[in-house]
């Protein structure tokens, strides 16, 4: 009979409560008057300005910021929320560290950048908080279109569409709507249930309904919709997580990352949400960094992230595995998993080094090591589950043309299922407000307006 499996160590309450509020207090706390001041005092603002090239969404940089400069809080934020209307969240969660912070001219090695995405916070949180509406609705249409997905991209559609008068219905397959900005989000960069209080700000705009619960191909067909509304927006995400395929990964302990992270923003007491004290994260990602960092302030002894290739190739940015490391989470690069070893549940990770051969591809050194580990995460990517659509599909996700749309007449698509895009809350923000653009022309041009 074989020697069984140590228990593992994967429990709650490692740290006291106290403890655990602090460690998920918000990342960047917002700026005061007079720090948005000063910080909006150093911007040159830029007549050819590169942080508005680099901004997915087209934002007027200098334009906001001038007016923050000015005490026009409310105008700063209509000219953020115009371009992107979720530029609350975005304020919070964009990478603005490779986008427009890295695009500023402040950005040297004597200087520090412009923090735009303090500034941009600063502007769009008490017009959120206040309900105060900036935008009015255009005459109706009498076109009603329907968005699958109510996540950024879906939202984001759905309001510009019912700016431009149309009547939307959002179906989400959810208990509540945000998608990955309300469930894939860690916990410390958006708290005090701030993408709700988003989504409600978006929906008061009149003319969206939103039916929660609601799984397009189980609940209601695809071709029923068709018929049913004038078009179609689709932004259902990667639903599925991609698996590593190999030994031992259905032991209990090896669990995907995204829905550790969805428990985690939907606990109301985190300090009841078990952690090994080991633990090892597969993967490269934000996800990966999210699912680590928030283990390791949760009271995980030991969190190490893997990664088959260099620091380069990661989806995360260098500032966010900086941010990882000085949680206290190691990064092990060049190394790929072989197996996931246990009997009864995981005791460990094998792995074998990396490196690239003399072509530029990666290949295996033939040198292993092993991780002892409690938990497991896997992220390494999600999917799409295309299902009965027909649309046409590249690496996975739909095609579609710069306006959005699929080539099925009447379907546009936007967000992380389409193979146009980086995955980004702000690029999905962006890919619906195009498609609402081009539904918008498709719609009056068939209607004769």
């Amino acid at each position: 009979m074989g020697k069984a499996d140590p228990d593992p160590d994967i429990r709650a309450q490692r740290l006291d409560r106290e403890t655990v509020e602090r460690n998920f207090a918000d990342l960047h706390p917002p700026l005061s008057r007079s720090e948005a001041l000063i910080e909006a005092d150093r911007c040159y603002f830029c007549f050819d300005a590169p942080c508005t090239t680099a901004c997915p969404t087209g934002i007027d940089i200098p334009g906001f910021i001038r007016k923050i400069h000015s005490d026009n809080v409310e105008g700063s934020a209509h000219t953020i929320l115009e371009e992107n209307i979720m530029g609350g969240m975005c304020a919070r969660v964009c990478p603005t560290e490779v986008l427009c912070e890295e695009a500023c001219v402040r950005n040297t090695h004597e200087e520090l950048p412009v923090r735009i995405g303090l500034l941009q916070r600063y502007a769009t949180d008490p017009v959120i908080a206040a309900g105060k509406q900036l935008f009015e609705r255009a005459p109706s249409s009498g076109k009603c279109v329907a968005v699958v997905g109510a996540g950024p991209a879906g939202l984001s559609c759905a309001h510009r569409l019912a700016v431009l008068g149309h009547d939307v219905v959002v179906f989400n397959r959810d208990g509540k709507p945000g998608g990955l900005n309300e469930y894939g989000i860690a916990a410390y960069k958006t708290v005090a249930d701030f993408a709700q209080r988003e989504v409600e700000y978006i929906l008061a705009i009149g003319g969206i309904e939103l039916r929660n619960g609601v799984c397009v191909g189980e609940d209601v067909a695809l071709d029923e919709l068709r018929k049913e509304f004038d078009a179609l927006f689709l932004s259902v995400g990667l639903g599925n997580a991609n698996a590593l395929g190999i030994e031992g990964e259905h032991l209990p302990g090896v669990e995907d990352a995204i829905d550790y992270i969805a428990a985690l923003r939907q606990a109301p007491d985190k300090t009841t949400l078990p952690v090994g004290r080991n633990v090892v994260v597969i993967g490269g990602g934000m996800t990966a960094i999210d699912v680590a960092v928030q283990s390791k302030r949760l009271g995980a002894e030991h969190v190490e992230i893997v990664y088959r290739r260099g620091p380069d190739a990661m989806g995360a940015s260098r500032y966010e595995q900086e941010l990882a490391r000085k949680n206290g989470v190691a990064i092990r690069h060049w190394a790929r998993p072989r197996s996931i070893t246990g009997k009864s549940y995981v005791t460990g990770v094998v792995f074998e080094n990396t490196g690239l051969d003399k072509d530029g591809a990666l290949a295996a050194t033939g040198e292993w090591f092993e991780l002892p580990a409690d938990v497991v995460f896997k992220a390494i990517g999600q999917r799409l589950d295309a299902g009965e659509t027909g649309l046409a599909t590249e690496r996975g996700k739909f095609v579609v043309d710069d306006d959005m749309a699929t080539g099925v007449d009447g379907i546009w698509a936007g967000g992380d299922c389409v193979a146009t895009g980086d995955d980004l809350t702000v690029t999905a923000v962006q890919h619906g407000k195009l498609a609402a653009l081009a539904i918008d022309r498709h719609l009056r041009r068939r209607g004769g307006t």
